[in-house]
């Protein structure tokens, strides 16, 4: 089962995701942790208007929460705070077996952690942490 999860394009997003780092001076920033595995995830924001403009991510967190991570990073900007939000819930029905195709074509790479429910909140938590931050601008 360990083979699925840590395939050979989520090892190489995960490493994607360590070049990445926080920005310097972020208009909203979340962390999220999540206590059952110890994963962290921090995300800064700067936005245009209501659109993010530049994402900065830091991860202390599992391969899968590291590849999520650069998922969402490569495909941020530009979307508001309604557009993560539907990523997210997209994204966790997608997990659960309740659609058939992720919210982006590259989320697929998770379908194995479909049948892992305990590893579904390592994908999860980037997506989180990024709709609370702009939770936080409220």
């Amino acid at each position: 089962m360990l083979d699925k999860l840590y395939q050979e394009q989520i090892i190489a997003l995960a490493r994607q995701s360590k070049q990445r780092s926080g920005l310097d001076n972020p208009e909203l920033t979340a962390r999220v942790d999540n206590p059952l595995c110890g994963d962290r995830v921090t995300i800064d924001l700067s936005l245009k208007g209501e659109l993010i403009d530049d994402i900065g991510v830091t991860v202390r967190a599992c391969a899968l929460c590291e590849a999520a991570s650069e998922v969402l990073s490569t495909h941020a900007t530009k979307l508001s705070s309604s557009d993560i939000q539907k990523v997210e819930t997209e994204l966790r029905d997608y997990l659960s077996g309740n659609t058939a195709n992720p919210p982006w074509a590259q989320l697929s790479v998770f379908e194995p952690v479909k049948e892992v429910t305990s590893r579904h909140e390592c994908v999860l938590l980037p997506f989180v942490a990024a709709k609370n931050a702009f939770l936080s601008k409220k």
